[in-house]
Protein backbone atom coordinates (compact mmCIF):
# COMPACT_ATOMS: atom_id res chain seq x y z
CA UNK A 1 0.00 0.00 0.00
CA UNK A 2 2.77 2.48 0.85
CA UNK A 3 4.36 2.64 -2.64
CA UNK A 4 0.93 3.18 -4.21
CA UNK A 5 0.14 6.04 -1.81
CA UNK A 6 3.50 7.64 -2.58
CA UNK A 7 2.94 7.55 -6.34
CA UNK A 8 -0.72 8.59 -6.29
CA UNK A 9 -0.22 12.41 -6.32
CA UNK A 10 2.21 12.11 -9.24
CA UNK A 11 -0.16 9.88 -11.18
CA UNK A 12 -3.12 12.18 -10.55
CA UNK A 13 -1.05 15.20 -11.61
CA UNK A 14 0.04 13.46 -14.82
CA UNK A 15 -3.54 12.61 -15.71
CA UNK A 16 -4.68 16.14 -14.90
CA UNK A 17 -1.89 17.64 -17.00
CA UNK A 18 -2.73 15.42 -19.97
CA UNK A 19 -6.39 16.36 -19.72
CA UNK A 20 -5.49 20.04 -19.67
CA UNK A 21 -3.12 19.64 -22.63
CA UNK A 22 -5.89 17.96 -24.60
CA UNK A 23 -8.29 20.82 -24.00
CA UNK A 24 -8.48 24.49 -24.88
CA UNK A 25 -10.17 25.20 -21.56
CA UNK A 26 -9.46 24.79 -17.87
CA UNK A 27 -11.49 24.96 -14.68
CA UNK A 28 -10.59 27.87 -12.42
CA UNK A 29 -11.68 28.60 -8.86
CA UNK A 30 -11.52 31.55 -6.49
CA UNK A 31 -12.42 31.60 -2.83
CA UNK A 32 -13.74 34.69 -1.04
CA UNK A 33 -12.59 34.20 2.54
CA UNK A 34 -14.01 35.70 5.74
CA UNK A 35 -10.62 36.09 7.39
CA UNK A 36 -10.16 35.28 11.07
CA UNK A 37 -8.38 38.40 12.34
CA UNK A 38 -5.86 38.77 15.17
CA UNK A 39 -6.56 40.99 18.15
CA UNK A 40 -5.33 44.48 17.25
CA UNK A 41 -2.10 45.23 19.05
CA UNK A 42 1.09 47.13 18.42
CA UNK A 43 3.12 44.45 20.17
CA UNK A 44 4.37 41.32 18.40
CA UNK A 45 2.88 37.99 19.46
CA UNK A 46 5.00 34.86 19.77
CA UNK A 47 5.73 32.83 16.61
CA UNK A 48 3.56 30.01 18.01
CA UNK A 49 0.61 32.39 18.50
CA UNK A 50 1.05 33.78 15.01
CA UNK A 51 1.13 30.29 13.49
CA UNK A 52 -1.95 29.26 15.47
CA UNK A 53 -3.96 32.11 13.92
CA UNK A 54 -2.64 31.36 10.45
CA UNK A 55 -3.52 27.69 10.84
CA UNK A 56 -7.11 28.65 11.69
CA UNK A 57 -7.37 30.52 8.41
CA UNK A 58 -5.55 27.79 6.49
CA UNK A 59 -8.01 25.23 7.87
CA UNK A 60 -10.78 27.16 6.11
CA UNK A 61 -8.75 27.62 2.93
CA UNK A 62 -7.85 23.93 2.86
CA UNK A 63 -11.52 23.01 2.92
CA UNK A 64 -12.16 25.30 -0.06
CA UNK A 65 -9.14 23.90 -1.92
CA UNK A 66 -10.28 20.31 -1.37
CA UNK A 67 -13.78 21.14 -2.60
CA UNK A 68 -12.45 22.99 -5.66
CA UNK A 69 -10.24 20.01 -6.53
CA UNK A 70 -13.15 17.62 -6.03
CA UNK A 71 -15.10 19.64 -8.60
CA UNK A 72 -12.24 19.41 -11.09
CA UNK A 73 -10.53 22.79 -10.67
CA UNK A 74 -6.99 23.06 -12.02
CA UNK A 75 -6.15 26.24 -10.07
CA UNK A 76 -7.55 28.15 -7.11
CA UNK A 77 -6.84 31.73 -6.01
CA UNK A 78 -7.26 32.82 -2.39
CA UNK A 79 -7.41 36.44 -1.16
CA UNK A 80 -4.87 39.05 -0.16
CA UNK A 81 -4.44 39.04 3.63
CA UNK A 82 -6.32 35.74 3.63
CA UNK A 83 -4.00 33.98 6.07
CA UNK A 84 -3.42 36.59 8.79
CA UNK A 85 -5.50 39.71 8.06
CA UNK A 86 -4.38 43.33 8.07
CA UNK A 87 -4.38 44.76 11.61
CA UNK A 88 -0.62 45.24 11.97
CA UNK A 89 2.25 47.59 12.53
CA UNK A 90 5.64 46.90 11.01
CA UNK A 91 6.74 45.28 14.27
CA UNK A 92 3.62 43.28 15.04
CA UNK A 93 3.46 41.57 11.63
CA UNK A 94 7.00 40.22 11.88
CA UNK A 95 6.12 36.88 13.60
CA UNK A 96 3.80 36.09 10.69
CA UNK A 97 6.48 36.45 8.01
CA UNK A 98 8.58 33.74 6.36
CA UNK A 99 11.64 33.83 4.12
CA UNK A 100 10.26 33.04 0.66
CA UNK A 101 12.99 32.04 -1.81
CA UNK A 102 13.15 32.76 -5.51
CA UNK A 103 11.31 29.92 -7.32
CA UNK A 104 14.43 29.16 -9.39
CA UNK A 105 15.62 27.10 -6.40
CA UNK A 106 13.26 24.28 -7.48
CA UNK A 107 11.73 23.69 -4.06
CA UNK A 108 8.81 21.58 -2.81
CA UNK A 109 8.25 22.69 0.81
CA UNK A 110 5.89 19.77 1.44
CA UNK A 111 8.72 17.24 1.02
CA UNK A 112 11.68 19.42 2.13
CA UNK A 113 10.23 21.89 4.65
CA UNK A 114 13.44 22.99 6.42
CA UNK A 115 15.62 23.70 3.36
CA UNK A 116 15.36 27.48 3.82
CA UNK A 117 14.70 27.62 7.54
CA UNK A 118 11.34 27.41 9.32
CA UNK A 119 8.53 27.72 6.76
CA UNK A 120 5.39 26.10 8.21
CA UNK A 121 3.00 28.22 6.14
CA UNK A 122 4.76 27.48 2.86
CA UNK A 123 4.97 23.82 3.83
CA UNK A 124 1.26 23.59 4.48
CA UNK A 125 0.29 25.47 1.29
CA UNK A 126 2.61 23.25 -0.70
CA UNK A 127 1.00 20.14 0.78
CA UNK A 128 -2.48 21.49 0.02
CA UNK A 129 -1.46 21.79 -3.63
CA UNK A 130 0.33 18.44 -3.75
CA UNK A 131 -2.31 16.43 -1.89
CA UNK A 132 -5.11 17.81 -4.09
CA UNK A 133 -3.19 17.99 -7.42
CA UNK A 134 -4.10 21.65 -7.96
CA UNK A 135 -2.31 24.98 -8.38
CA UNK A 136 -2.72 26.97 -5.16
CA UNK A 137 -2.34 30.77 -5.08
CA UNK A 138 -2.02 32.48 -1.69
CA UNK A 139 -0.93 35.79 -0.18
CA UNK A 140 1.59 35.78 2.69
CA UNK A 141 4.45 37.93 3.98
CA UNK A 142 8.11 37.71 2.93
CA UNK A 143 11.07 38.88 5.04
CA UNK A 144 14.54 39.57 3.70
CA UNK A 145 17.55 40.61 5.83
CA UNK A 146 19.66 43.58 4.76
CA UNK A 147 22.65 45.44 6.22
CA UNK A 148 24.27 48.84 6.37
CA UNK A 149 25.97 48.38 2.99
CA UNK A 150 22.50 48.79 1.49
CA UNK A 151 21.62 52.51 1.72
CA UNK A 152 17.90 51.70 1.62
CA UNK A 153 18.00 49.07 4.37
CA UNK A 154 15.38 49.87 7.05
CA UNK A 155 16.61 50.57 10.57
CA UNK A 156 15.41 47.17 11.80
CA UNK A 157 17.68 45.44 9.29
CA UNK A 158 15.06 43.75 7.12
CA UNK A 159 12.73 44.24 4.20
CA UNK A 160 9.12 43.10 4.57
CA UNK A 161 6.98 42.46 1.50
CA UNK A 162 3.32 41.80 0.78
CA UNK A 163 3.81 38.63 -1.26
CA UNK A 164 1.86 36.25 -3.48
CA UNK A 165 3.02 32.66 -3.89
CA UNK A 166 1.96 29.93 -6.33
CA UNK A 167 2.46 26.20 -5.79
CA UNK A 168 1.94 23.75 -8.66
CA UNK A 169 0.11 20.39 -8.36
CA UNK A 170 3.33 18.72 -7.20
CA UNK A 171 3.65 21.30 -4.43
CA UNK A 172 6.59 23.11 -6.02
CA UNK A 173 6.96 26.87 -5.57
CA UNK A 174 6.60 28.21 -9.12
CA UNK A 175 5.96 31.94 -8.57
CA UNK A 176 6.66 34.65 -6.01
CA UNK A 177 5.46 38.23 -6.43
CA UNK A 178 6.15 41.25 -4.19
CA UNK A 179 3.34 43.82 -4.31
CA UNK A 180 4.64 46.99 -5.97
CA UNK A 181 1.79 49.46 -5.39
CA UNK A 182 1.01 49.45 -1.68
CA UNK A 183 -2.32 50.89 -0.59
CA UNK A 184 -2.42 53.61 2.03
CA UNK A 185 -1.98 52.18 5.50
CA UNK A 186 0.25 49.27 4.42
CA UNK A 187 3.11 50.72 6.43
CA UNK A 188 4.03 47.26 7.71
CA UNK A 189 5.51 46.51 4.27
CA UNK A 190 8.30 47.89 2.07
CA UNK A 191 8.07 48.86 -1.58
CA UNK A 192 10.19 46.61 -3.82
CA UNK A 193 13.03 48.52 -5.42
CA UNK A 194 11.85 47.57 -8.90
CA UNK A 195 8.50 46.40 -10.26
CA UNK A 196 8.27 42.66 -10.88
CA UNK A 197 6.63 41.10 -13.94
CA UNK A 198 6.02 37.57 -12.67
CA UNK A 199 4.76 34.92 -15.09
CA UNK A 200 4.74 31.13 -15.27
CA UNK A 201 3.65 28.56 -17.83
CA UNK A 202 1.03 25.89 -17.25
CA UNK A 203 -0.48 23.20 -19.48
CA UNK A 204 -3.45 25.55 -19.83
CA UNK A 205 -1.88 28.89 -20.66
CA UNK A 206 0.56 31.55 -19.51
CA UNK A 207 -0.25 33.14 -16.15
CA UNK A 208 0.73 36.42 -14.53
CA UNK A 209 0.12 37.61 -10.99
CA UNK A 210 -0.23 40.87 -9.05
CA UNK A 211 -2.09 42.14 -5.99
CA UNK A 212 -5.07 44.43 -5.35
CA UNK A 213 -4.01 48.12 -5.81
CA UNK A 214 -1.56 47.03 -8.54
CA UNK A 215 -4.46 46.69 -10.98
CA UNK A 216 -4.80 50.47 -11.29
CA UNK A 217 -1.22 51.06 -12.48
CA UNK A 218 0.85 50.50 -15.60
CA UNK A 219 3.44 48.47 -13.72
CA UNK A 220 2.89 45.61 -13.31
CA UNK A 221 -0.66 45.29 -14.66
CA UNK A 222 -0.33 46.58 -18.22
CA UNK A 223 3.20 45.22 -18.60
CA UNK A 224 2.01 41.68 -17.87
CA UNK A 225 -0.82 41.85 -20.40
CA UNK A 226 0.73 43.82 -23.26
CA UNK A 227 4.44 43.03 -23.03
CA UNK A 228 4.42 39.60 -21.40
CA UNK A 229 1.26 38.48 -23.26
CA UNK A 230 -0.24 36.47 -20.41
CA UNK A 231 -3.51 34.64 -20.97
CA UNK A 232 -4.75 34.81 -17.37
CA UNK A 233 -4.04 37.11 -14.42
CA UNK A 234 -4.19 35.83 -10.84
CA UNK A 235 -5.45 38.53 -8.52
CA UNK A 236 -5.51 38.15 -4.72
CA UNK A 237 -7.19 41.27 -3.36
CA UNK A 238 -8.61 42.93 -0.25
CA UNK A 239 -10.87 45.35 -2.12
CA UNK A 240 -12.96 47.91 -0.28
CA UNK A 241 -15.91 48.69 -2.52
CA UNK A 242 -16.38 52.31 -3.55
CA UNK A 243 -19.53 53.09 -5.54
CA UNK A 244 -20.23 54.17 -8.19
CA UNK A 245 -17.13 53.13 -10.21
CA UNK A 246 -14.82 51.05 -8.04
CA UNK A 247 -16.97 48.23 -6.78
CA UNK A 248 -14.90 45.04 -6.98
CA UNK A 249 -17.02 42.99 -9.37
CA UNK A 250 -17.79 46.03 -11.50
CA UNK A 251 -14.23 47.25 -12.04
CA UNK A 252 -12.56 43.85 -12.18
CA UNK A 253 -14.99 42.60 -14.81
CA UNK A 254 -14.47 45.82 -16.79
CA UNK A 255 -10.67 45.50 -16.51
CA UNK A 256 -10.71 41.95 -17.88
CA UNK A 257 -12.84 43.11 -20.82
CA UNK A 258 -10.74 46.21 -21.47
CA UNK A 259 -7.42 44.31 -21.28
CA UNK A 260 -8.65 41.20 -23.08
CA UNK A 261 -7.53 38.57 -20.55
CA UNK A 262 -8.96 36.26 -17.93
CA UNK A 263 -8.86 37.69 -14.39
CA UNK A 264 -9.22 35.35 -11.40
CA UNK A 265 -10.18 37.75 -8.60
CA UNK A 266 -10.33 36.47 -5.01
CA UNK A 267 -11.43 39.06 -2.44
CA UNK A 268 -11.42 38.99 1.33
CA UNK A 269 -14.88 39.11 2.92
CA UNK A 270 -15.45 41.65 5.67
CA UNK A 271 -18.71 43.57 5.42
CA UNK A 272 -17.75 46.07 8.15
CA UNK A 273 -15.00 47.28 5.80
CA UNK A 274 -17.14 46.93 2.63
CA UNK A 275 -14.95 44.07 1.43
CA UNK A 276 -16.76 41.64 -0.85
CA UNK A 277 -16.89 40.83 -4.54
CA UNK A 278 -14.96 38.04 -6.27
CA UNK A 279 -15.18 36.54 -9.70
CA UNK A 280 -13.88 34.68 -12.72
CA UNK A 281 -13.82 37.33 -15.42
CA UNK A 282 -13.11 36.97 -19.15
CA UNK A 283 -12.74 39.29 -22.17
CA UNK A 284 -16.41 38.58 -22.96
CA UNK A 285 -17.66 39.30 -19.44
CA UNK A 286 -18.03 37.50 -16.10
CA UNK A 287 -18.09 33.71 -16.13
CA UNK A 288 -19.04 33.69 -12.43
CA UNK A 289 -19.09 36.32 -9.72
CA UNK A 290 -20.22 36.89 -6.14
CA UNK A 291 -21.16 40.04 -4.20
CA UNK A 292 -22.59 39.71 -0.69
CA UNK A 293 -22.72 42.69 1.66
CA UNK A 294 -25.26 41.10 4.01
CA UNK A 295 -23.68 38.01 5.56
CA UNK A 296 -20.33 36.90 6.95
CA UNK A 297 -20.08 33.83 4.72
CA UNK A 298 -17.18 32.89 2.47
CA UNK A 299 -17.85 31.71 -1.08
CA UNK A 300 -16.24 29.31 -3.56
CA UNK A 301 -16.67 30.05 -7.27
CA UNK A 302 -15.74 27.82 -10.21
CA UNK A 303 -15.99 28.25 -13.98
CA UNK A 304 -14.57 26.78 -17.17
CA UNK A 305 -12.43 29.34 -18.99
CA UNK A 306 -10.56 29.53 -22.28
CA UNK A 307 -6.90 28.66 -21.85
CA UNK A 308 -5.86 31.08 -24.60
CA UNK A 309 -8.59 33.73 -24.86
CA UNK A 310 -6.80 35.67 -27.62
CA UNK A 311 -7.20 32.62 -29.89
CA UNK A 312 -10.91 32.28 -29.20
CA UNK A 313 -13.24 32.97 -32.17
CA UNK A 314 -15.33 35.14 -29.83
CA UNK A 315 -12.36 37.29 -28.72
CA UNK A 316 -13.46 40.94 -28.91
CA UNK A 317 -11.96 42.99 -31.77
CA UNK A 318 -9.62 45.92 -31.21
CA UNK A 319 -11.46 49.11 -30.24
CA UNK A 320 -10.67 52.71 -31.14
CA UNK A 321 -12.02 54.30 -27.97
CA UNK A 322 -12.45 57.83 -29.36
CA UNK A 323 -13.34 57.16 -33.02
CA UNK A 324 -17.07 57.81 -32.78
CA UNK A 325 -16.91 60.60 -30.22
CA UNK A 326 -14.34 62.60 -32.18
CA UNK A 327 -16.26 62.21 -35.44
CA UNK A 328 -19.45 64.00 -34.35
CA UNK A 329 -20.43 67.49 -33.33
CA UNK A 330 -21.61 68.01 -29.78
CA UNK A 331 -25.20 66.92 -29.41
CA UNK A 332 -27.69 69.83 -29.31
CA UNK A 333 -30.39 70.39 -26.74
CA UNK A 334 -30.62 71.20 -23.06
CA UNK A 335 -27.18 71.00 -21.56
CA UNK A 336 -27.03 73.02 -18.36
CA UNK A 337 -24.13 71.65 -16.35
CA UNK A 338 -23.19 71.63 -12.69
CA UNK A 339 -20.25 70.34 -10.66
CA UNK A 340 -20.40 67.76 -7.90
CA UNK A 341 -17.80 65.53 -6.27
CA UNK A 342 -17.56 61.78 -6.63
CA UNK A 343 -15.59 61.28 -3.44
CA UNK A 344 -12.99 64.03 -3.99
CA UNK A 345 -13.06 64.15 -7.79
CA UNK A 346 -15.08 67.08 -9.16
CA UNK A 347 -17.25 65.86 -12.06
CA UNK A 348 -19.14 67.97 -14.59
CA UNK A 349 -22.75 66.71 -14.73
CA UNK A 350 -25.84 67.38 -16.83
CA UNK A 351 -29.29 66.19 -15.70
CA UNK A 352 -31.26 63.93 -18.05
CA UNK A 353 -34.58 65.78 -17.88
CA UNK A 354 -36.55 63.80 -20.45
CA UNK A 355 -37.36 60.16 -21.16
CA UNK A 356 -35.15 60.28 -24.24
CA UNK A 357 -32.42 62.55 -25.50
CA UNK A 358 -28.92 63.30 -26.79
CA UNK A 359 -26.42 64.94 -24.45
CA UNK A 360 -22.80 66.11 -24.43
CA UNK A 361 -20.79 67.01 -21.35
CA UNK A 362 -17.12 68.09 -21.46
CA UNK A 363 -14.34 68.53 -18.94
CA UNK A 364 -10.72 69.20 -19.82
CA UNK A 365 -9.80 67.23 -22.94
CA UNK A 366 -12.72 64.82 -22.52
CA UNK A 367 -16.18 65.17 -24.07
CA UNK A 368 -18.76 62.50 -23.24
CA UNK A 369 -21.70 61.78 -25.55
CA UNK A 370 -24.92 59.97 -24.63
CA UNK A 371 -27.98 58.84 -26.56
CA UNK A 372 -30.65 57.22 -24.39
CA UNK A 373 -34.28 56.13 -24.05
CA UNK A 374 -35.72 55.37 -20.62
CA UNK A 375 -38.45 52.77 -20.28
CA UNK A 376 -40.24 54.98 -17.78
CA UNK A 377 -38.96 58.22 -16.32
CA UNK A 378 -39.76 58.19 -12.63
CA UNK A 379 -40.27 61.45 -10.75
CA UNK A 380 -38.44 60.09 -7.71
CA UNK A 381 -35.22 59.25 -9.59
CA UNK A 382 -32.68 61.48 -11.31
CA UNK A 383 -30.00 60.43 -13.80
CA UNK A 384 -27.08 62.49 -15.08
CA UNK A 385 -24.39 62.34 -17.72
CA UNK A 386 -20.99 63.07 -16.17
CA UNK A 387 -17.39 63.68 -17.22
CA UNK A 388 -14.13 63.72 -15.28
CA UNK A 389 -10.64 64.36 -16.67
CA UNK A 390 -7.96 64.73 -14.01
CA UNK A 391 -5.83 63.33 -11.23
CA UNK A 392 -7.38 61.07 -8.60
CA UNK A 393 -5.99 60.33 -5.14
CA UNK A 394 -4.83 62.25 -2.10
CA UNK A 395 -1.23 61.06 -1.72
CA UNK A 396 -0.65 58.79 -4.72
CA UNK A 397 -2.13 60.66 -7.71
CA UNK A 398 -3.03 58.98 -10.97
CA UNK A 399 -4.96 60.20 -14.02
CA UNK A 400 -8.52 59.15 -14.84
CA UNK A 401 -10.85 59.98 -17.72
CA UNK A 402 -14.44 58.94 -16.99
CA UNK A 403 -17.69 59.16 -18.94
CA UNK A 404 -20.70 58.01 -16.96
CA UNK A 405 -24.47 57.66 -17.12
CA UNK A 406 -25.25 57.71 -13.42
CA UNK A 407 -28.21 57.53 -11.06
CA UNK A 408 -28.16 60.17 -8.32
CA UNK A 409 -28.76 59.21 -4.71
CA UNK A 410 -31.95 61.30 -4.60
CA UNK A 411 -33.79 63.98 -6.58
CA UNK A 412 -31.56 66.57 -4.92
CA UNK A 413 -28.82 67.24 -7.49
CA UNK A 414 -26.31 67.80 -4.70
CA UNK A 415 -26.41 64.02 -4.07
CA UNK A 416 -25.24 63.18 -7.61
CA UNK A 417 -22.05 61.15 -7.33
CA UNK A 418 -22.77 59.86 -3.84
CA UNK A 419 -22.98 56.05 -3.36
CA UNK A 420 -26.23 54.38 -4.36
CA UNK A 421 -26.97 50.64 -4.64
CA UNK A 422 -30.61 50.54 -5.75
CA UNK A 423 -32.67 51.94 -8.62
CA UNK A 424 -36.08 51.52 -10.27
CA UNK A 425 -35.54 52.90 -13.79
CA UNK A 426 -34.80 50.69 -16.77
CA UNK A 427 -33.49 51.92 -20.13
CA UNK A 428 -34.77 50.79 -23.52
CA UNK A 429 -31.40 51.82 -24.91
CA UNK A 430 -28.25 53.79 -24.17
CA UNK A 431 -25.13 54.59 -26.17
CA UNK A 432 -22.19 56.17 -24.34
CA UNK A 433 -18.90 57.34 -25.87
CA UNK A 434 -16.06 59.77 -25.18
CA UNK A 435 -13.08 61.53 -26.72
CA UNK A 436 -10.60 59.48 -24.71
CA UNK A 437 -6.90 60.22 -24.89
CA UNK A 438 -5.99 56.63 -24.05
CA UNK A 439 -6.48 53.13 -25.41
CA UNK A 440 -6.95 51.81 -21.86
CA UNK A 441 -10.68 52.15 -21.28
CA UNK A 442 -12.78 49.79 -19.17
CA UNK A 443 -16.55 49.40 -19.82
CA UNK A 444 -18.80 49.06 -16.77
CA UNK A 445 -22.54 48.46 -16.49
CA UNK A 446 -23.93 48.08 -12.99
CA UNK A 447 -27.50 47.17 -12.17
CA UNK A 448 -29.53 47.71 -9.01
CA UNK A 449 -28.31 45.63 -6.10
CA UNK A 450 -24.71 45.78 -7.35
CA UNK A 451 -25.39 43.26 -10.10
CA UNK A 452 -23.52 42.94 -13.39
CA UNK A 453 -25.14 42.76 -16.81
CA UNK A 454 -23.38 39.95 -18.70
CA UNK A 455 -24.46 39.70 -22.32
CA UNK A 456 -26.68 42.78 -22.15
CA UNK A 457 -24.25 45.37 -23.53
CA UNK A 458 -21.53 45.58 -26.13
CA UNK A 459 -18.68 47.86 -27.11
CA UNK A 460 -18.56 48.73 -30.78
CA UNK A 461 -15.24 49.06 -32.56
CA UNK A 462 -15.71 52.83 -32.73
CA UNK A 463 -15.77 53.09 -28.92
CA UNK A 464 -19.51 53.19 -28.18
CA UNK A 465 -20.78 51.36 -25.10
CA UNK A 466 -24.30 50.25 -26.10
CA UNK A 467 -27.13 48.28 -24.57
CA UNK A 468 -28.15 45.35 -26.77
CA UNK A 469 -31.86 44.99 -26.11
CA UNK A 470 -32.55 47.38 -23.26
CA UNK A 471 -31.71 46.85 -19.62
CA UNK A 472 -33.38 43.89 -17.95
CA UNK A 473 -32.88 45.44 -14.51
CA UNK A 474 -32.86 49.01 -13.20
CA UNK A 475 -29.59 50.78 -13.94
CA UNK A 476 -27.17 52.32 -11.43
CA UNK A 477 -24.46 53.31 -13.89
CA UNK A 478 -23.05 52.73 -17.36
CA UNK A 479 -19.47 53.97 -17.39
CA UNK A 480 -16.38 54.15 -19.56
CA UNK A 481 -13.42 54.30 -17.18
CA UNK A 482 -10.17 55.46 -18.82
CA UNK A 483 -6.61 55.47 -17.47
CA UNK A 484 -3.97 57.86 -18.80
CA UNK A 485 -0.96 56.17 -17.26
CA UNK A 486 1.46 58.55 -18.96
CA UNK A 487 -0.06 61.50 -17.04
CA UNK A 488 0.39 59.94 -13.59
CA UNK A 489 2.47 61.93 -11.14
CA UNK A 490 5.68 60.40 -9.71
CA UNK A 491 5.03 58.19 -6.71
CA UNK A 492 5.73 60.28 -3.57
CA UNK A 493 6.36 57.41 -1.15
CA UNK A 494 8.34 54.77 -3.03
CA UNK A 495 12.07 54.79 -2.30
Amino acid sequence: MFPFQTLLPTVVFAVTALQALASDTFIAAVYEHAVILPHPTGEPVSPDQALALMNQNMDVLEGAIKEAARQGAHIIVTPEDGIYGWRFTRESIYPYLEDIPDPVVNWIPCTDPSRFGPAPVQERLSCMARNNSIYVVANIGDKKPCNSSDPDCPRDGRYQYNTDVVFDPEGKLVARYHKYNLFRGETQFNYPKEPEAVTFETPFGKFGIFTCFDILFYEPAVVLVNKMQVDTVLFPTAWMNVLPFLTAVEFHSAWAMGMGVNLLSANTHNISMAMTGSGLFTPEGPAAYHYDSGTEEGCLLLAELSSHPRLSPTYPPAINWNLYATSIENFPGENDTFSRPVRKDIFTFSELRHEAGNYTVCQGDLCCHLVYQMSNKRKDEVYVLGAFDGLHGSVIKYHWQICTLLKCQSTDLSTCGQPVETAQTKFEMFSLSGTFGTSYVFPEVLYSGVQLAPGEFEVLRDGRLKSKHGTSKPLITATLFGRLYEKDLPHPLRT
